[in-house]
């Protein structure tokens, strides 16, 4: 059995010095940073790589993690979707204190918080799991690049190049609601795009999928307006054109 944690007494006197947190509604994002990594532009340079983890829907909402890996070392957590519950928002920097701590999923339930700390859980260990095959990939690229001669290292790059990564563009605040756009990239190829959040409108619905296309067709944020969704499409275009600089 896991021991279980009072949010309360953590998140009030335990972990004020390390953590900083505002309320937020199901569409927020959460980010905690391990004290161990002295800059974002350091890690950054070494070759972060975020990763989000499979949406949890559970009974108080959808919970979704993305966290950020140097390596196989978790260095930051974020929560792309959580419950819009107070016992969730007192629960959710718990549970990323304790993921920094203890480096995987195998962390204690949150008192109060048990459906949130599941479901935060189950998306986090998705994200471990994606992480560990891309650097298993890299690793297995490396070894044969240092096994062999110049011939080998340049399949080596080929690979790296090929390596899948996927990037969360930043949220846009509209009038009709945030917008933010998660790229799949192969290479410096786009393959893959995902709407972590969108105006809940019919207009956005119909307009997602005919955005998406034009993006795998043009690789590049560079498309056109679609009629009748002006306002997300400048969102969409917005976030992922930080997705693409980000990976970049």
């Amino acid at each position: 059995m896991k021991r279980v944690i009072p949010a309360l007494v953590l998140s009030a006197a335990a972990l004020v010095p390390v953590w900083r947190y505002a309320p937020s509604t199901d569409t927020t994002s959460t980010t905690t940073t391990a004290e161990s990594t002295p800059s974002a532009s350091a890690s950054a340079a070494a070759g972060s790589n975020a990763v989000s983890g499979t949406t949890i829907d559970t009974e108080k909402g959808p919970v979704q993690v993305q966290a950020t890996f140097q390596g196989e070392k978790i260095t930051a957590v974020r929560m792309l979707q959580q419950p819009d519950h107070p016992q969730t928002e007192a629960a959710v920097p718990v549970l990323i204190e304790e993921t920094l701590e203890a480096q995987s999923a195998d962390i204690d339930t949150v008192s109060g918080a048990t459906i949130t700390s599941d479901g935060y859980r189950k998306s986090l260990q998705a994200a471990i799991d994606e992480n560990e095959k891309s650097v298993s990939s890299s690793a297995a690229g490396s070894s044969s690049a240092s096994a062999s001669a110049s011939g080998n290292s340049e399949d080596s790059a080929a690979s790296e190049e090929s390596a899948s990564q996927t990037v969360a563009g930043s949220t846009v605040g509209t009038s009709k609601g945030d917008v933010q756009v998660q790229v799949t990239f192969e290479g410096d190829k786009i393959t893959a795009v995902e709407m972590l959040k969108q105006p809940n409108h019919p207009q956005t619905e119909a307009a997602v999928p005919v955005l998406i296309k034009e993006t795998l067709a043009a690789q590049s944020a560079d498309i056109d307006t679609v009629s009748g969704a002006t306002i997300t499409s400048d969102g969409y275009r917005e976030s992922i054109q930080a997705a693409i600089d980000a990976k970049a």
